[in-house]
């Protein structure tokens, strides 16, 4: 067997060094998923930390939550348009389709709907009853204040709109009797007998994650994998669990780009 000269230790080191520089790298970037205020800021952080987790598993990047402290602030940010993944309602998600070029990945599987209610000891049959009273919900532009509006077409026949940050400060407002009614998104108070129902809205498309044109073609197309996927796999059920959500379905632009009319009429559309 040749000794190893220096020439041919050479060639060998420098051969290595060509292979390092040419092989192909994998870059683990930074993104964000902005989600809408239905909770306090710090309590959405961690319920949907799941789910960043299981993406950041399943695509090698790094996924934080980009939370908000109310909707006046989001639809601010919505505005903007510099989300890289967002999960939003209808009217969010068509606003982006719509005037943002986002793309939708896939969506939570079934519908979403907003119950009117009220205390149990109060007891109505139609929203015309509520003229003149409190009724208390998170402030437009969020759906269920949109909704609401929608419920009173007449300007001089409508309650007392109280805003609150989130559906869970409504809820805690309604319980403490400092309004008559509020409305909640419906799985919200299902099954619950300490209030009582006076009418649910229409269903609309279930919240839907859609990317920034600006985020990279293959990240979107990991990221849709792995919610569609998430059903099928254990560390997708664990995150499906813990986040609360049954799972995901295909959904496209088309579905959601007519709910951004619900928008017009709204400062800065």
């Amino acid at each position: 067997m040749s000794p190893v000269t220096p020439i041919r230790r050479s060639i060998a080191v420098t051969t290595v060094w060509l292979l390092c520089l040419f092989a192909p790298i994998s870059h683990a970037d930074t993104y964000t998923l902005t989600i809408q205020p239905i909770m306090p800021k710090a309590e959405t952080e961690t319920f949907y930390r799941p789910l960043t987790a299981y993406l950041s598993e399943q695509t090698g990047h790094e996924f934080r939550i980009q939370a908000h402290h109310n909707f006046v602030a989001y639809w601010e940010a919505v505005r903007q348009k510099s989300a890289d993944l967002v999960l939003d309602p209808p009217h969010f998600t068509g606003y982006r389709v719509d005037q943002a070029n986002y793309r939708v990945l896939a969506k939570i599987r079934d519908t979403l709907s907003f119950s009117l209610v009220t205390n149990e000891d109060l007891l109505l049959f139609e929203p015309a009853e509520l003229i003149g009273k409190k009724v208390v919900t998170p402030s437009s532009p969020s759906l269920s204040g949109v909704e609401l509006a929608r419920m009173f077409p007449h300007q001089m026949r409508q309650p007392i709109i109280v805003s609150e940050p989130n559906f869970e400060e409504a809820l805690q407002r309604l319980r403490a009797g400092r309004a008559e009614a509020a409305l909640l998104p419906t799985p919200m108070i299902s099954g619950d007998t300490t209030v009582n129902t006076v009418t649910t809205t229409e269903p609309v498309p279930h919240l839907a994650v859609s990317a920034s044109p600006d985020l990279p073609e293959e990240v979107s197309r990991q990221v849709q994998s792995a919610l569609l996927n998430a059903h099928e796999s254990e560390a997708g059920q664990a995150m499906l669990e813990k986040v609360n959500i049954s799972g995901f379905e295909p959904a496209d632009n088309d579905l959601y780009r007519p709910y951004a009319a619900l928008l017009q009429g709204i400062w800065g559309y």
